[in-house]
């Protein structure tokens, strides 16, 4: 066989390449794309001016071509599976979880079991909405709704009447606890902003809501203990500012001095908040509330949401909340945020107070009793007159953040909440020092005339009243005035001229609800055995504590220089003595001297 070489035709003998036939003729730009030895596609390659080695590469990347349109074809299919394997997975470790120590997975269950209850509320909606909202069309009929209302605050009064007759017959100094809420509410509704204006429908219903609240956390075990649970969850979840705190400041520093302690919290709350708005579980949360109290209260969702969040956080966190919407609030739904804020505590409070040897139950019990009360009786002192932009479904719509991604809203949350910690402590210390000036001032006046310890300060036991039910105190203003303002600084005008009805309002929503724990509370097993409570160790100040010792006080009595004798049930028994010692670490009283 004999070849040539050269850019011509390259030509072959014909035993060998079987000239004529086309399908084995090669030509200078290769094999004939006709011939049997390509594929049209190898052809077509060819054709375009593709070499051997991208045609190669071409048929390796086929079979991850072909995977990746399976999968874009069964996407759906492969989430089920997916979804369907995680969720076996967390039924295990949730099994295994609760198995192993039921008691250090209660936070995790009840995570669980508020999960499930959305899914299957959204599930129930998607399946019988549509039916459940024909079956209530009749009741559209404004005659039928009035009827309604009227028959339910019929029931609602004739409910309170007995439950005063008959839970009152053996305690009758409990209904001056209840002459005391109407004497405030006609004070508040003499102070009214628009008298003609207020919806008694949502102040009966924040009161009414106030006094279940109440029963649920006073009354029932479950409901103190659940209570009591939430906020030791919500101290544990802001006690983490610390480790932030320390490492920037020192130990010294947090550990010591009050503005490391509680600014720090604002940076940290405010970066969580934007991680939750990015992510929509804030505008989630507000619907959800908004929905609720428009069928009960008539509140919009933004002022109830941040009134809520002044259960568990303070006056300057909880706006952080609605951030967003303070801009277009109108002045009566900046009077119930406030007034929020200046009736309940907030979580670092809390944990201040339980540290001093102060009960957790009692201040938990205010707290949350305080939330719809203080919507009720803001709306009470300044009422809607304005048309709110969050009343309709359409107002409570937010977009989620701007941000990229979780790591820019975090850091945009903290950044944004520096200049909202710089504002509090900038009108914390000028409220402070022109307090003293005035109390100076006045005690100095006070004494030309022979009167001592004039100030504009309240009293010792005023103050312990006031700052376990809340933070309405002239401190308090400029703390929110800072906060708010920093937020909105074009309405500074507005908040500056509501603040001091705020906190009027805030100071009688305090004594509100102790007239209700009032009314409401009963010692539990005390008053019947106080030999058995006092013989058990006791290390905090509680009612209990104070009745039984009350009773031990009047049984004993001083003879000279000799021991106390004890008469009654104490009479006899070997422990009376170290429970006097007891009780007068706590009280004082004259046997203690």
């Amino acid at each position: 066989m004999e070849k040539t070489s050269g850019k011509g035709a390259i030509a072959l003998s014909t035993m060998e390449t079987g000239i004529g036939n086309p399908a084995l003729e090669l030509t200078e730009e290769g094999l004939n794309p006709e011939g049997t030895g390509r594929t049209e596609e190898q052809g077509q390659s060819l054709r375009d001016g593709l070499g051997p080695s991208t045609h190669h590469r071409r048929r390796l990347l086929q079979p991850f071509t072909r995977a990746r349109s399976f999968c874009k074809t069964h996407v759906s299919l492969f989430k089920k599976i997916l979804l369907g394997l995680f969720c076996l997975a967390y039924a295990a470790y949730f099994l295994a979880a609760c198995i192993l120590d039921f008691q250090r997975a209660l936070a995790l269950f009840v995570l669980t079991c508020l999960v499930l209850l959305v899914l299957v509320h959204r599930a129930l909606k998607s399946l019988f909405g549509k039916t459940l909202t024909r079956c209530l069309k009749p009741f559209e009929n404004s005659c039928l709704k009035l009827w309604m209302k009227w028959v339910f605050a019929g029931v609602a009064l004739v409910g309170l009447i007995l439950w005063l007759a008959l839970d009152t017959a053996q305690r009758p100094e409990q209904l001056m606890s209840f002459a005391g809420i109407c004497m405030f509410i006609l004070i508040l509704f003499a102070c009214s902003k628009h008298h003609s204006a207020v919806s008694w429908r949502t102040v009966l219903w924040g009161l009414g809501l106030q006094f279940v609240f109440g029963i649920l956390v006073i009354r029932t075990d479950p409901g103190f203990n659940a209570f009591q649970w939430l906020g030791d969850q919500v101290q544990i979840f802001l006690g983490y500012t610390v480790a932030g705190s320390s490492f920037v400041f020192g130990d010294t520093l947090v550990k010591d001095v009050f503005a490391f302690q509680a600014l720090p919290i604002i940076i940290y709350f405010g970066c969580v908040m934007s991680i939750l708005y990015y992510l929509g579980l804030v505008q989630w949360l507000v619907q959800k509330v908004a929905w609720f109290l428009q069928i009960t209260m008539g509140t919009t969702a933004t002022e109830t949401l941040a009134v809520a969040g002044n259960i568990f956080v303070g006056m300057t966190e909880a706006p952080l909340l609605i951030r967003p919407y303070l801009a277009d609030m109108t002045l009566s739904e900046i009077h119930a945020v406030m007034t929020g804020g200046f009736a309940t505590i907030s979580g670092t409070v809390l944990g201040a107070f339980i540290s001093f040897g102060i009960e957790a139950s009692s201040l938990i019990s205010a707290s949350v009793m305080a939330a719809p009360s203080a919507l009720a009786l803001s709306k009470l002192v300044y009422p809607e007159v304005e048309e709110s932009k969050f009343k309709n479904k359409e107002g409570v719509k937010l977009p989620r953040g701007k941000e990229t991604n979780i790591l820019e809203a975090a850091s945009n949350g903290a950044t944004d909440a520096i200049g909202l910690a710089t504002n509090v402590a900038a009108n914390l210390i000028a409220f402070l020092a022109v307090l003293a000036f005035v109390n100076a001032a006045l005690s100095w006046l006070g004494e030309l005339v022979d009167i001592q310890g004039l100030t504009f300060q309240v009293r010792a036991e005023t103050i312990t009243t006031f700052s376990l039910c809340g933070f309405a105190n002239l401190s308090s203003i400029g703390i929110t005035l800072g906060g708010l303002t920093s937020m909105v600084p074009h309405r500074k005008g507005d908040l500056s001229k509501i603040v001091v009805r705020a906190l009027f309002t805030g100071a009688c929503v305090s004594l509100i609800s102790a007239c209700v724990a009032g009314i409401l509370y009963v010692p539990r097993g005390a008053e019947t055995d106080c030999v058995s409570f006092l013989n058990t160790s006791f290390t905090n100040r509680t009612y209990e504590a104070y009745v039984c010792c009350r009773e031990l006080f009047q049984s004993t009595s001083l003879n000279g220089t000799n021991a106390p004798s004890f008469s009654g049930p104490w009479e006899n028994k070997e422990f009376s003595a170290i429970a006097l010692a007891n009780c007068c670490e706590f009280y004082t009283n004259a046997v203690c001297a």
